[in-house]
């Protein structure tokens, strides 16, 4: 019996060792991610944008909203790679935010040169890019965008958890008003 406990507490300490050596690769995939710079540059205007990924299968949206989409991640890196996903993408597709389920590479120029198929078949994944391109026309920042994203898609699935924090703009500091001009006397 105290042998078998032994085998036993033997194989559960094997078990959590190597569980927990699997955890290190997991946990730097975790990490917020840093893309290069060309990755923000946005796709230079007038420039040709490759042709929207095709697979064979309808559209999540309708069509307009799917090149709106695309159009928009290609435009306007500094908005959707601050975006999380809630599709699961990150997991399966190892995407790092809403702009990767678009742009899968860009030139050193920031140009599109490659779409990923994935935000062509997936609504949530194009509605938070919709939902994000309709705030930013609207004169959100990308911070509050963010939270409005959140908040919305949470019952969805988990987001994204290597998108980057966007930047949070300070407050200006205020400047006291100056005291009011005093009127000039009256001419009699």
């Amino acid at each position: 019996m105290r042998t078998t406990l032994l085998h036993l507490g033997a194989g559960a300490l094997t078990c959590a060792l190597i569980l927990t050596s699997l955890s290190g690769p997991v946990a730097a995939q975790r990490e917020k991610f840093e893309p290069p710079a060309s990755a923000m540059k946005a796709h230079p205007d007038g420039s040709p944008m490759p042709s929207l990924p095709y697979d064979g299968y309808p559209a999540s949206r309708p069509m307009p909203v799917v090149r709106a989409a695309y159009e928009f991640a290609a435009k306007h890196p500094e908005v959707l790679r601050y975006m999380p996903c809630f599709c699961g993408c990150d997991r399966s597709a190892g995407h790092r935010g809403n702009h990767d389920c678009f742009v899968k590479r860009r030139d050193g120029q920031g140009r599109v040169v490659e779409w990923d198929s994935h935000g062509y078949g997936c609504a949530i994944c194009l509605d938070v890019a919709r939902d994000s391109m309709q705030m930013f026309n609207s004169g959100a920042t990308v911070a509050s965008i963010r939270d409005a994203i959140e908040r919305k898609y949470a019952q969805a699935g988990p987001p994204t958890a290597t998108v980057p924090d966007p930047p949070r703009l300070t407050p200006k500091a205020t400047v006291p008003a100056a005291p009011p001009a005093k009127a000039a006397p009256a001419k009699k």
